[in-house]
């Protein structure tokens, strides 16, 4: 059953009784491994920074005996910052729904005979209710850590934006396919002047704009309708996708090669040489499902025998891998792009909270009474603090 919208009644939040199974999973590995909600830096500021600094290239800088004091070096440092974004939920539920713990609606049509399985799990509808928004916002800021788009608006017309990690990656990237910009939907069609695709190609979206049904990172299906225009699905030959009106859409076609351990060496490397990755018990390489798979498979024939362990960072367990750099923990991670592997130095991320006075950080309060109902608001702001960015790459447009 979908969620609902507005006051949570006895007719929209029905009853059953039972074991409670979560369909959407809850897992946040990356959040979780870093601090989650209740751990981190904080902030006085909407704004925040960090300092970086570098030292300069090695040699056999040598003098001559008696030499003068040479010519004064000094270092400069420079700033990094970010923003703190606002995640903002409510909830309100109705006297009625809250008292009538035992109003079941299973019994819904003849014979009206209830199937059993004990009473009803949710003895408290506002606690319950509280409880959900709460991991949906640990969701949002999982996922926002990865994907976030920076944005640090001039005025109170739109909202701040914290810069995710594969936006701040900038040095070391390595891209196996090209991302196309400019496409535009309207109603279940996608404009983009000489695609190049064809029927049944994959494609993964980079960014989606207004567009409906279909979600940044994810892969789809292609029915070409001609030069310019295709259309999407979820499934090879599936229904194309109803995507309304929109702009400022971009994707790209994977790479159709087999990933292998020289692949992932090649962007290790990269990061390594710009010195990353490079403390052993936090270096990782994190991915979605596809990955997840291909670097199994790439890894299988390594160093003799391939052997997968695991160890604890951050309280989150993850299985290691051996690569030519070290030992490195793999994250499985549902919110990154299933075309990515993102190596990822662990130990200099760090949420960055904005603690608001006399409540903290990421709290629950009520709201004023307007009726017969309980009203409830969770509210914290947010922030990434990702430390050098250049100890961290990210490998795109792989094999999905």
């Amino acid at each position: 059953m979908s969620g609902i919208t507005g006051l949570g009644t006895i007719f929209n939040l029905p009853n059953y009784t039972g074991e409670l199974f979560a369909l959407t999973p809850e897992d946040t590995p990356l959040l979780s491994s870093i601090g989650g909600l209740s751990g981190g830096g904080q902030t006085t500021s909407t704004e925040f920074e960090w300092q970086t600094y570098d030292l300069r290239d090695p040699g056999q800088r040598v003098k001559v005996e008696g030499a003068n004091a040479p010519t004064a070096e000094e270092r400069a440092r420079a700033n990094v910052t970010n923003v703190v974004e606002i995640h903002h939920e409510a909830v309100e539920v109705s006297y009625t729904k809250q008292a009538a713990t035992g109003n079941l609606a299973s019994p819904q049509s003849a014979p009206y005979v209830h199937p059993g399985g004990g009473p009803n799990p949710v003895a408290n509808e506002m606690t319950w209710q509280v409880e959900q928004a709460l991991k949906s916002i640990a969701l949002d800021v999982n996922w926002t850590f990865w994907n976030g788009q920076y944005a640090k608006p001039s005025s109170n017309a739109s909202a701040r934006q914290t810069k995710g990690l594969l936006a701040a990656c900038t040095t070391n990237r390595i891209a196996k396919a090209t991302t196309v910009t400019g496409a535009s939907s309207a109603t279940d069609t996608i404009t983009s002047t000489a695609h190049g695709l064809i029927d049944n190609d994959k494609i993964v979206f980079r960014t989606t704009g207004a567009a409906t049904n279909i979600v940044a990172g994810r892969v789809y299906y292609v029915d070409q309708i001609d030069t310019n225009n295709f259309k999407v699905s979820t499934s090879q030959g599936g229904a194309a996708l109803a995507l309304g009106t929109a702009t400022g859409l971009s994707w790209v076609k994977p790479w159709t090669t087999t990933l292998t351990k020289d692949h992932v060496h090649d962007i290790i490397q990269a990061v390594f040489d710009n010195g990353g990755l490079t403390e052993q018990g936090t270096a990782t390489l994190a991915c979605n499902s596809i990955q997840k798979r291909a670097l199994t498979a790439a890894f299988a024939d390594a160093y003799g025998k391939y052997t997968e362990t695991s160890r604890t960072v951050g309280g989150v367990a993850l299985t290691t891998i051996v690569t030519d750099f070290g030992t490195f923990n793999t994250m499985l991670d549902r919110h990154l792009p299933q075309d990515m592997i993102v190596p990822v130095s662990l130990e200099q991320l760090m949420p960055v909270f904005l603690s608001i006075p006399g409540k903290g950080v990421f709290f629950e309060e009520p709201l004023a009474k307007t009726g017969a109902s309980e009203r409830s608001q969770i509210y914290g702001e947010i922030g990434l603090k990702y430390g050098n960015e250049r100890a961290h790459g990210v490998l795109e447009g792989l094999k999905v």
